[in-house]
C-alpha cells in the first residue's frame, strides 16, 4: 500500500526527543498498576515464586513485543502507529477496527479509569471521604486540565510527562533502594507460599499485563519524534528494559518487607505501606505524593499519544475528517484530543468496576498487539525492500515469543473470567468484531457521496 503524501505525513511538528520519547514510553506503561495490583495478584497467587514468574515471563514478552515495535517504527515513522503497521500490513479494514476500538472504547475508558484512581488517590492523601461525587469532579478536573495542556502543545505534553516520569522513576528507585538498605524484611518471604488456584492464577495473568500495557503508545507519536529513523528504536528499547527493571524489582521489594498473605491485605497504595515501615508517616505521604504523580504522568501520557490514532484515521479517510485538523497555532491534532478528552469524561460520569473494565481492556487491546507485533513477518514479505534503520534480532523468534506467549495469557484471562462470571471480554471482542461491517457501511457512504 502506497505511503500517504509526504506533505501529510510532515502536518505534525518533529519536536519530541530521546529524554521526551522516554518520559512518554515510561510515563504510561508506569500509572497506577505497580502501586495498586501487587496486593490483588497476592490475593489471586499465594506463591511468592508464582508472581516473580508471572511479572518476568510478561516482562520478556512485552520486551519482545517492543523490539518488533522499534522495526516497525523505524521503518514507518508515522503519526498513528500501530494504526499504520495494521494498515500497511492487513488494509483498510484491520486499521480501522483497530482505531474504531481505540477511540471509542480503549483511550477514554483508559483515561477515565487513571482520572479515577487519581481522585481516590487525591483525597485518601488530604483525608477525606471518597465520596462518588468528588472522586468525579476532581477526575473531571484533571481531563480538562491535561487536555488543555496538550492542546496547547506536544512540547508542553512532553514536558509534563517528563517531570511526571522523572518522580515516579525516583520514587520507585527509592523503594527499591530504601528497602534492601534500610529495609528489616525476609529472604524467606521471596519463596514463600502454597497452592496456585488455576482460576486466581488466570485472573493474576490480566493484572500483570494491565499494569505492563501502554508501551505500545509511543508508536503513535513518532510522527513527531526527532530523526525518528535513529531515535524510536533507542527510545523503545531503553524505555522497555527501564520498565521491566523497576517492575520486578519493586515487587522483590514488597516481597521482601512481608509475608505474601500480609501483602494481600494490604488494600491502600502498598508503596506507602513500606516506605512507612521503613521512614515513617512523613516519608509515606512524600511517597504517595509520587504514586500520584505517576497516575497524573500516565494520564497526560495517554492524553498526548493516543489521539493520534484518531488523527491518522482521519488524514486516511476512514473517520470523520474534522479529527484530522491541526491547530494553526500550536500544530497540535486539537480536535481528536478534544473529542477524545469529552468522550473520557462521559466514561467517567458511568464508570463502575474497574477490575471488570481492567480485563476487559487487557483482552481487547493484546488481541490487536497479537496483529500488531506479527505485522513485521508480514511486512517483512510485503515490503521487503524498504529500509529499515532497525531490524528485530534473533528474527522470526522475537515476534514468535510475544505472539505465542500473549495468546497463551489472553486465553488464560479469558478462561478466568468465564470461570467468574465475568463475560466483559466478550463483549470487548463484540465490538472489535462490529468494526468490520462499520467500516463496510462506511466504505460504501464514501463511495456514495
Amino acid at each position: 500500500m502506497a505511503a500517504p503524501p509526504q506533505s501529510q505525513a510532515q502536518d505534525l511538528r518533529r519536536v519530541i526527543g530521546f529524554s521526551g520519547g522516554i518520559a512518554i514510553i515510561v510515563g504510561i506503561t508506569i500509572g497506577s498498576g505497580i502501586f495498586r495490583t501487587p496486593p490483588t495478584i497476592a490475593g489471586l497467587v499465594p506463591n511468592a515464586l508464582v508472581i516473580m514468574a508471572l511479572w518476568t515471563a510478561f516482562g520478556l514478552i512485552s520486551v519482545c513485543g517492543a523490539l518488533a515495535l522499534a522495526e516497525l517504527s523505524t521503518m514507518l515513522p508515522r503519526a498513528g502507529g500501530v494504526y499504520v503497521f495494521l494498515r500497511e500490513a492487513y488494509g483498510d479494514a484491520a486499521a480501522f477496527v483497530f482505531g474504531w476500538l481505540y477511540v471509542l472504547v480503549t483511550t477514554p475508558t483508559t483515561v477515565a479509569a487513571l482520572s479515577v484512581v487519581f481522585a481516590e488517590f487525591l483525597l485518601n492523601l488530604l483525608g477525606r471521604a471518597q465520596d462518588a461525587r468528588t472522586v468525579q469532579l476532581i477526575a473531571l478536573a484533571a481531563i480538562v486540565v491535561l487536555t488543555g495542556a496538550n492542546v496547547i502543545g506536544t512540547r508542553v505534553g512532553a514536558a509534563v510527562s517528563q517531570v511526571t516520569t522523572f518522580v515516579k522513576v525516583t520514587a520507585l528507585a527509592a523503594i527499591i533502594l530504601g528497602v534492601f538498605l534500610l529495609g528489616h524484611g525476609s529472604l524467606a518471604n521471596m519463596t514463600a507460599g502454597g497452592a496456585v488456584p488455576v482460576s486466581g492464577l488466570a485472573r493474576a495473568v490480566a493484572s500483570v499485563i494491565w499494569t505492563y500495557d501502554g508501551w505500545i503508545a509511543v508508536s503513535m507519536i513518532a510522527g513527531e519524534v526527532v530523526a525518528p529513523e535513529r531515535l524510536m528504536k533507542r527510545i523503545i528499547i531503553v524505555g522497555m528494559l527501564l520498565i521491566v527493571t523497576l517492575y520486578i524489582g519493586a515487587n522483590l521489594a514488597y516481597l521482601y518487607m512481608m509475608p505474601i498473605g500480609v501483602m494481600a491485605q494490604q488494600k491502600e497504595a502498598i508503596a506507602r505501606t513500606v516506605i512507612t515501615a521503613i521512614a515513617g508517616p512523613a516519608a509515606g505521604v512524600v511517597i504517595m505524593l509520587a504514586i500520584m504523580t505517576s497516575v497524573f504522568g500516565a494520564l497526560n501520557g495517554n492524553l498526548l499519544a493516543k489521539p493520534r490514532v484518531a488523527f491518522a484515521m482521519a488524514r486516511d479517510g476512514l473517520i470523520f475528517s474534522f479529527l484530522g485538523k491541526v491547530h494553526p497555532r500550536w500544530n497540535t491534532p486539537w480536535t481528536a484530543l478534544v473529542i477524545q478528552g469529552i468522550v473520557a469524561i462521559i466514561m467517567v460520569l458511568v464508570l463502575k468496576d474497574f477490575d471488570t473494565l481492567t480485563t476487559y481492556f487487557v483482552v481487547v487491546e493484546w488481541a490487536a498487539l497479537i496483529f500488531a507485533v506479527a505485522a513485521v513477518i508480514v511486512l517483512r514479505r510485503k515490503m521487503a525492500n524498504a529500509p529499515r534503520p532497525f531490524r528485530t534480532p534473533v528474527y522470526p523468534l522475537v515476534p514468535l515469543i510475544f505472539v505465542v506467549g500473549t495468546v497463551v495469557g489472553l486465553a488464560a484471562i479469558v478462561w478466568g473470567a468465564l470461570q467468574a462470571g465475568n463475560v466483559s471480554p466478550i463483549y470487548g471482542l463484540g465490538i472489535a468484531v462490529a468494526g468490520f461491517p462499520v467500516h463496510y457501511v462506511w466504505k460504501r457512504l464514501q463511495r456514495s457521496a
